[in-house]
């Protein structure tokens, strides 16, 4: 089956179904990108480096608490 009969067929589908289409590839990427993230993060991984430096800077004090920020003013209100 090609991508065009795909969406062809999706096309023709009742606006429920099309929105459970919709639901389901949505979680597909979200769970394909939670699994980069894990190990991308993992030991040996492309952001190894980046959470080492955050755990020094922790550990140096260096870095503030979401909480703390948000009352201290330095991250911008949403």
């Amino acid at each position: 089956m090609t991508i065009e009969a795909i969406k062809e067929a999706i096309s023709g589908l009742p606006a429920d179904e099309r929105h459970s289409v919709a639901f389901w590839l949505n979680e597909l990427e979200y769970d394909a990108w939670d699994r980069q993230m894990v190990r991308d993060l993992a030991a040996g991984g492309r952001g190894e480096a980046l959470l080492e430096r955050i755990k020094r800077e922790i550990a140096g004090g260096q870095a503030v608490p979401f909480a703390q920020a948000r009352r201290e003013r330095l991250l911008p209100r949403q």
